[in-house]
């Protein structure tokens, strides 16, 4: 898999953000001409909570559905015409329905090894991961994106790594039309679920991010306009692998759409 290369320096982040603002919404424009439409895995996490706010936002997709094990309660608005697909992870060949129609798949889903143990974590960050690939793949799904992370390797002697290296890989061999890895480095953004080790770590680098931005973390807020961002611009490759600098730059881009 080959990286994407995005101008990473102050000037070209610039660059980048000038090209979005005359460039976008001729692309926002004709992509919701297009009526396509996009599910989210993970809608529950804190990624896919705020990626489906981002997405709903911006109003780029026609239809926007969400799968997950349960139906989540909304009292915005703007989020009623969501759909809900309610799956059991253990059984989904039994839900292939709900992979069915969709232009474009957005996988968050993720646990960690402290609260699900080391097998229940590979049975969620791979397996569940991948077979909800193979049903979007068989149902229609032309663009895929998954949320892996920074270091992501299926040689690592780390656990963690090696499994997002290894679902990143199998679903490459599932040959999507488009398919994008993002690779983000800690998260900057306050859980619900609280995550101690996590937490201090997140303390330690704030001093660190204001000297070395783009290294150690990543502001969530960033990594899903870098998503939604990335949807909407055309790209002729067919794997893109963003590392945590490169989803800084994409996300630093201006909002696609005029509010």
């Amino acid at each position: 898999m080959q990286g994407v290369s995005f101008p990473l320096r102050s000037d070209s982040q610039i660059t980048l953000s000038s090209r979005m603002a005359e460039d976008t919404e001729k692309l926002c424009e004709g992509l919701r001409k297009e009526n396509k439409s996009c599910f989210i895995l993970g809608a529950s996490g804190e990624t896919g909570k705020e990626l489906l706010k981002e997405i709903i936002k911006n109003r780029i997709f026609s239809k926007v559905t969400i799968i997950g094990r349960r139906k989540l309660t909304f009292e915005d608005e703007a989020y009623k015409d969501v759909i809900q697909e309610v799956v059991d992870f253990e059984k989904l060949d039994e839900y292939s329905s709900a992979f069915q129609g969709h232009d474009v798949g957005f996988c968050c889903l993720g646990t960690t090894k402290a609260k699900s143990g080391e097998a229940g974590f590979i049975r969620v960050d791979r397996d569940y991961v991948l077979k909800s690939a193979q049903l979007a793949k068989a149902g229609g799904c032309t663009h895929f994106n998954l949320e892996s992370s920074k270091g992501a390797n299926k040689c690592s002697s780390f656990l963690y790594l090696r499994v997002k290296g290894e679902v990143e890989a199998a679903i490459e061999q599932l040959d999507f039309d488009r398919y994008t890895i993002f690779r983000p480095a800690v998260l900057m953004c306050d859980r619900e679920e609280y995550r101690l080790a996590e937490r201090i770590f997140q303390k330690v680098l704030i001093p660190i991010s204001y000297t070395f931005p783009t290294a150690f973390s990543v502001p969530l807020t960033t990594v899903v306009r870098a998503m939604v961002n990335n949807a909407v611009l055309n790209s002729d490759k067919k794997v893109e692998i963003l590392e945590n600098k490169a989803i800084h730059a994409l996300g630093a881009a201006q909002e696609i759409t005029k509010k």
